[in-house]
Order: C-alpha cells, then structure tokens, then sequence
C-alpha cells in the first residue's frame, strides 16, 4: 500500500495538564530535544559570551561596570552568577529555577540599560528573556523535584 493511499492515523492527542515538551511523542521529543539545544546554547551565550568577559576583566566590560559605579566587585559578582546560571541550564533538576534566576538578571539588565546606559543594547536582555521563560515553564515540574531533594536535606 502505498503512502498516498494509507488511512490517515489520527495523531496522539496530549492529554490535558502534560506539557508537550515531556510527552512521549514523536511530536513531544522534537520539542524535548530543541528545548534542550536552546539550553545549551543558552548556556554558551551566557557562560562563554557574558560571563567570561567579566570574570577575566575585559576592558569592554570593565569600562561599562565603572560607568555603572559597580566597579570590579560588581562585574566579577554579575559575572559569577551568569556563569552558575549558565551551568545550572544544564543540569536537569536546576534548569528551571536557573532559567528565572538568569531571566531575574535580564529584567536587572534591561532596567540598566534603560536608565544608566544610553538603551542602545537594551532589546539584548528582553530578547534572552524569551527563551529563558520558556524554559521556566517548560521544565517547571523539575521544581517539584528539587523541593523533595532540599527537604530530604533538612
């Protein structure tokens, strides 16, 4: 039989509450595996791209951290925490809550650059806000888990 003649299949529905990002379907996986690329890429842009310019004191972003009035403790802080961040998007029970503690940093980013700075970059830190709340909400249920391993621990 060939596939122009196949009966159509109806396609899996998603049952209500199961975000399409964790289901088994063919459809779910796709979307599993690009979350996941976003992540990582996320993770290099942030820990390669933002965090090592400050960790190393790149005149670039010294120069701006002075402006700021920050000076160095404030670029190595910043820098520190775009690099934990960074690493925390790829372990799987940190990537939600790292997904909002970098997307906290970009509303501070975005505030930055609207008020102290001239704007010119300020589009940078909304347009990396997108894909951080997608993959907030997207791997919220890791919350959950992260919330039984902290009170295992206490």
């Amino acid at each position: 039989m060939s596939e122009s003649n196949a009966p159509a299949v109806p396609a899996p529905s998603t049952p209500a509450g199961v975000v399409v990002a964790e289901s088994a379907t063919a459809r779910g996986r796709r979307a599993r595996i690009a979350l996941r690329g976003l992540q990582v890429l996320l993770a290099l842009v942030f820990g390669i791209a933002s965090a090592v310019p400050k960790l190393i004191a790149h005149p670039s972003a010294a120069e701006s951290f002075d402006k700021l009035g920050w000076g160095s403790a404030g670029m190595y802080t910043i820098g520190v925490l775009e690099l934990a961040g960074a690493v925390a998007l790829l372990i799987p029970v940190l990537q939600s809550v790292a997904a909002m503690a970098l997307g906290a940093l970009m509303v501070g980013a975005f505030v930055v650059q609207i008020t102290v700075m001239d704007g010119q970059y300020a589009a940078t830190p909304i347009i990396l806000l997108v894909p951080l709340a997608l993959i907030a909400w997207a791997r919220r249920r890791h919350n959950a888990d992260l919330l039984r391993l902290l009170r295992l621990r206490a």
